[in-house]
């Protein structure tokens, strides 16, 4: 028996083939579940943003494919109408948004404006409270639900590059806890992973990245970089019934990076052979 025969859920913000909800909707496919997604909103007559989900989604069978900007509670209360609709209520939500302004995200934090640090906190943050409360007040949300959001570890501590999305990640795990403090008496679990360095759009915006890929590589105690295919394999797990005792976690998929306290001696003679 599949992991999610019979399980419904909805995913939101999966932009293109590498992005990590795409890696774990590709493991609750092959485990079953059936899905309703959304994409960002097109402008103009090109609608470039639905075209490039809908060929990852389409062929896996998508419930439906509608647009969603997380800053318009209208738009977020009718994809909730859309998924009671096809699903009644929904066993799992995936939430993967975030997003600052380029000029905001690449400079020093003690110079972002005071616009751009609003966008980055409303669209990263603010969104997941927003997406959870919307199903919340539909009652789309299975008495045995989960809800899974992604952040990184530069929500706990200082990574150079990451600057205002380390912010906005913070402020997020945060809304993790609160959320499955006051969601988890009608059963509902909150999670987040934590992942590695990963190849998306999104992870390329950040600083060097071909450097951060090296510094884990040396530094985390499996000597490697995380694949997509276990990020969404951790991602499947804790959306799934085999993560029911787990709720208000932040699971690192790191390869053991994050708990490293200095760097191992190996990684250093390295550094100093390069000198």
């Amino acid at each position: 028996m599949q992991l999610f025969e019979g399980k419904k859920g909805l995913v939101l913000g999966i932009a293109n083939e590498r992005s990590i909800a795409w890696a774990i909707t590709e493991k609750l496919h092959e485990q079953g579940a059936k899905m309703g997604f959304t994409h960002l909103p097109d402008t103009g007559d090109r609608p470039k943003n639905e075209r490039k989900v809908a060929k990852l989604v389409e062929p896996i069978g998508a419930e439906f494919l509608v647009p969603c900007d997380v800053c318009d509670d209208e738009q977020i209360a009718a994809v909730m109408e859309r998924a009671a609709s096809a699903f009644g209520q929904i066993d799992f939500l995936l939430h993967s948004v975030a997003f600052a302004p380029p000029e905001d995200l690449t400079g020093p934090t003690w110079n972002v404006s005071r616009a751009g640090f609003l966008q980055a906190m409303e669209i990263s943050a603010y969104s997941l409270l927003a997406v959870a409360g919307a199903a919340r007040r539909r009652d789309l949300l299975s008495p045995t639900s989960s809800i899974l959001t992604l952040s990184y570890f530069g929500g706990e501590e200082v990574i150079p590059g990451y600057n205002l999305m380390g912010l906005c990640k913070a402020a997020l795990e945060c809304g993790v806890r609160y959320l499955a403090s006051e969601l988890g008496p009608g059963g509902t679990r909150v999670n987040a992973i934590s992942a590695g360095p990963v190849r998306t759009i999104s992870a390329m915006g950040v600083g060097d990245f071909s450097q951060m890929l090296n510094l884990y590589s040396g530094v985390a105690p499996l000597r490697r970089n995380i694949t997509p295919e276990e990020v969404g394999n951790s991602g499947m797990f804790l959306l799934s019934d085999l993560a029911g005792g787990i709720t208000a976690e932040v699971v690192h998929v790191d390869c053991g990076f994050s708990k490293m306290g200095a760097p191992p001696d190996d990684f250093i003679a390295s550094l100093k052979a390069g000198e």
